[in-house]
């Protein structure tokens, strides 16, 4: 969906992207790599509007910085 913005599932083309972002407490839809909410990447959801179908997708440039975290906790 995020490339062809088509779902998939229902072939629908009213989709609607909620970013990720980090919020207070660990609020918000995002990967901690780090102790911090700075260290936070955020992971912004794709959803269909004809039949509800949700992606989750990562930018690509902060894929390095989670993998390095994961790593790390090896």
């Amino acid at each position: 969906m995020k490339n062809s913005k088509i779902c998939p599932k229902c072939n629908g083309s009213d989709i609607i992207i909620v970013d990720g972002y980090a919020g207070a407490y660990g609020s918000g839809n995002n990967i901690m790599t780090g102790a911090t909410i700075f260290s936070a990447v955020g992971v912004d959801r794709y959803i269909c509007c004809s039949c509800g179908y949700c992606e989750e997708w990562i930018d690509t440039k902060d894929i390095s910085k989670i993998k390095k975290a994961k790593q790390a906790h090896r």
